[in-house]
């Protein structure tokens, strides 16, 4: 079975889960109504966590101590979810790369002052 796998599967209960994390009952109750953590549910309606519910728990609890507050907490969760942004990275070119995209996209009667999404990269060479 996977890493993966075996860590979302729901097996903990709620008592367990206070004590690995030192939360009250309370405050795990608090941070699912706010959807930063999902616990599955029995069919008798009871918190189920798995591991990376209780991952989840222990890095609000850093976020707390830290001093973020819930709206600080929700907005860090958000950022973490969110893909990460291919064309906001630097690149690293190589002198030849910057050689080949030269030729192919700036030279053959192209404008250095028209809008090229490559320019950001080549900006280094032209002011």
């Amino acid at each position: 079975m996977a890493n993966r796998v075996r860590r979302s599967m729901p097996i903990l209960p709620i008592s367990i889960v206070m004590q690995l994390t030192e939360l009250t009952a309370r405050q795990i109750r608090y941070y699912e109504e706010h959807g930063l953590i999902s616990p599955a549910r029995t069919d008798g309606n009871k918190r189920m966590f798995s591991l990376y519910d209780v991952d989840k728990l222990l890095e609000i609890k850093d976020y707390l101590d830290q001093g973020l507050n819930m709206a600080g907490i929700k907005k860090m969760f958000e950022m973490a979810s969110r893909p990460q942004n291919v064309m906001s990275e630097p690149k690293n070119l190589s002198d030849e790369d910057v050689r080949r995209i030269f030729r192919e996209e700036m030279i053959p009667g192209k404008s250095f002052t028209g809008k090229n999404f490559r320019q950001g990269d080549l900006s280094r060479f032209y002011q």
